[in-house]
């Protein structure tokens, strides 16, 4: 059966789209329609075809007389450790956050409590951040912590600090584990006019419930991430 041009467009931005987020194209700049026809084995005008997609989801660029240039670094996130996402940035360049709510919730959500396993309209302790990586905003970061763990919090480096690192030395314990679900949602206004992205981009949402080693739920995560700069990976055996 002959496959469409649009399926075989599908697919070369598929393969380019792995190689800019492994940082093949460490200069910046993609090689030439023909160069890359060869390597991918397809011609120019599906070459063509797959630069528009990558172009449309804003991982590149196509300048007149200059050619196609990845648009900004993609960076990496593990997910075979826990670990936290200033952690996994740090090496790719300057971290910092933008502390916009601090506070202390009387009578948090029932869907909260039920996942801190904590009394029913008990109080926890809300703290929203804006994550930036070398200027640009990444990611909107929603978190509900248990109110023992909560409170000493909102008296230490929010800005400066990763939560869980701030976390341990209140605990005086490494954490445990932690339950992670990734999926996709696009920007909503509020969400888009935060993070500098068209209203309906793409976005990963991770959503992550951590528990110190004995088990106890202790940190309730939202993460908003800009799927434009973001890739998640892990290494995983086969048992």
């Amino acid at each position: 059966m002959t496959t469409g041009r649009a399926a075989q467009a599908r697919r070369a931005a598929d393969a380019l789209r792995q190689r800019i987020v492994a940082g093949e194209f460490a200069n910046g700049r993609l090689p030439d329609e023909q160069a890359l026809g060869r390597s991918l084995d397809t011609s120019r005008n599906v070459v063509r075809e797959a630069l528009n997609l990558l172009r449309d989801e804003n991982l590149v660029t196509r300048r007149r007389g200059i050619g196609t240039l990845v648009t900004a670094h993609t960076y990496r996130h593990g997910l075979d450790r826990l670990a936290g996402l200033a952690e996994e940035l740090t090496p790719y360049g300057t971290v910092s956050n933008e502390v916009r709510e601090a506070r202390v919730v009387p009578h948090a959500p029932p869907a909260i409590t039920r996942r801190l396993d904590i009394p029913e309209r008990s109080e926890a302790v809300y703290i929203e951040r804006l994550r930036w990586l070398d200027g640009g905003p990444l990611s909107l970061d929603s978190t509900w912590l248990a109110p023992d763990i909560g409170h000493p919090l909102l008296h230490r480096d929010l800005a400066g600090r990763d939560l869980f690192a701030l976390i341990e030395e209140v605990t005086g314990a490494a954490l445990g584990s932690a339950e992670v679900t990734v999926h996709a949602v696009t920007a909503e206004p509020d969400t888009a006019r935060v993070l500098d992205v068209a209203y309906g981009a793409a976005l990963f949402a991770i959503d992550r419930l951590t528990r110190l080693p004995d088990g106890r739920p202790v940190d309730v995560e939202s993460l908003r991430v800009r799927a434009d700069r973001f890739a998640l990976r892990a290494v995983l055996p086969r048992s």
